[in-house]
């Protein structure tokens, strides 16, 4: 089993969480995601550095087929805002379509971190992550997050971003994306199997 790169996360950088579980006119999930990863390389002129691919069960349970989810890391000079619009152009190039919260997608590129930023507040980024569940199944921020809220609960996330940046610290929390993935249970840790 290939190994990939690890990316010394600091100063400039960023994680992105990488998904998809719908087959499109492109090609399978784990197509769509070698392709959009060059594009994206096109589109913020930087090198992404990818984690494996991962099988992981559909969150949330029951909403389609498996996942194919993987991690990235990349080194820009572009602000946050920028890189979210590429983002955001690359998903719609490959067919997304954001139509349902949590919805089955051909491809999903989330912002998890940029560097140690905590956006746009502690405040908002507290009340975001201390969302009910339900709550969040109806809701969606109007404004980027960062850290995710949700980062270090989802082992579907955590365990890619091990491949690509171990070491990263949440600004909040203080914890390293190892410790993160540690202190999930390790059923959750389980279900998350690489592909190669």
């Amino acid at each position: 089993m290939s190994q990939p790169s690890v990316m010394a996360i600091s100063g400039g950088n960023l994680l992105i969480g990488v998904g998809g579980n719908v087959t499109s006119d492109e090609g399978t999930p784990r197509e769509i995601q070698k392709m959009a990863r060059f594009a994206l390389e096109m589109a913020l002129n930087a090198d992404v550095f990818a984690s494996r691919s991962f099988r992981t069960p559909c969150f949330p349970a029951g909403a389609g087929p498996e996942y194919v989810n993987a991690a990235w890391a990349v080194k820009t000079n572009l602000p946050p805002s920028d890189v979210l619009v590429a983002l955001h152009e690359v998903e719609m190039r490959f067919g997304r379509i954001r139509q349902e919260r949590w919805g089955m997608r051909t491809l999903d590129l989330d912002l998890l971190a940029y560097d140690d930023l905590i956006a746009p507040d502690l405040e908002e980024y507290q009340a975001w992550r201390d969302l009910p569940v339900e709550t969040q199944k109806m809701r969606a921020p109007d404004q980027l997050i960062l850290p995710h809220p949700r980062l270090q609960d989802r082992g579907f996330v955590l365990v890619p971003v091990m491949d690509v940046a171990p070491n990263w610290m949440h600004p909040v929390s203080g914890r390293t994306i190892h410790q993160m993935v540690e202190a999930l249970p390790r059923a959750e840790r389980d279900e998350v199997v690489p592909l190669e």
